[in-house]
C-alpha cells in the first residue's frame, strides 16, 4: 500500500521551502481524500434509502392487492417475486461494493495520516473502537446494513411461499 501511494521521485526536498510546501501539499490530498470518503459513505446511504422506500412501496402495493382477494393464480407472483429478488441482490451486492471502497479508501487515508503529525483516525480512533472486531465496542454499521436486503428478500420468499400453500 505504502508503496503504491507515494511517489518515490517527490519527497520534502523537492519543494522549494523545504518540508512546509510538502507538508502543505500532504495536508490538501488528506483534506480532499478524506472528503471523498464521506461522498462514498454519503451516496452508499442514499442508495439504502433508495432501496428501502421502493421495498416499503413494495409492502404497501401488495398490502393493498392482497385485502381484495385478487382473481390472480397465486403461482403468476413467481414474476415479481423474481424482480424483487433480484432487486435485493443488487442491493446486497451495492451495499457491499461500498463497504470494500470504502475500506481501500480509509487504508490510504492511514497511509496519508503517517505523513501528518498526528493520526485521528488510523491510530487513535480505529485502533480505540477495537478495529471494529469487538462488537460491546463498535460494531460497524455495514455488517448490518448488509443483511436488510437478505431479509427483504427472505420476506418475499415467505410470502410467496404461502401465498402459493394457501
Amino acid at each position: 500500500m505504502r508503496s503504491r501511494l507515494w511517489t518515490g521521485e517527490i519527497s520534502a526536498a523537492s519543494y522549494a521551502e523545504a518540508g512546509e510546501k510538502y507538508q502543505a501539499a500532504i495536508l490538501e490530498q488528506y483534506r480532499i481524500y478524506v472528503e471523498m470518503a464521506d461522498r462514498v459513505s454519503a451516496r452508499r446511504a442514499t442508495a439504502n434509502t433508495f432501496f428501502l422506500t421502493l421495498n416499503t412501496s413494495v409492502f404497501t402495493i401488495f398490502g393493498v392487492f392482497w385485502s381484495a382477494e385478487p382473481q390472480l393464480a397465486s403461482w403468476l407472483l413467481v414474476f415479481p417475486l423474481l424482480a424483487l429478488v433480484g432487486e435485493c441482490a443488487a442491493w446486497f451486492y451495492l451495499v457491499r461494493s461500498y463497504r470494500q471502497l470504502n475500506r481501500a479508501k480509509y487504508e490510504v487515508i492511514g497511509v496519508l495520516e503517517e505523513r501528518l503529525p498526528a493520526s485521528p483516525y488510523w491510530r487513535a480512533e480505529w485502533t480505540a473502537l477495537g478495529e471494529g472486531r469487538d462488537r460491546s465496542t463498535y460494531w460497524p454499521l455495514t455488517h448490518l446494513e448488509q443483511w436488510v436486503p437478505v431479509l427483504f428478500a427472505a420476506i418475499y420468499v415467505a410470502g410467496f411461499l404461502a401465498a402459493v400453500a394457501g
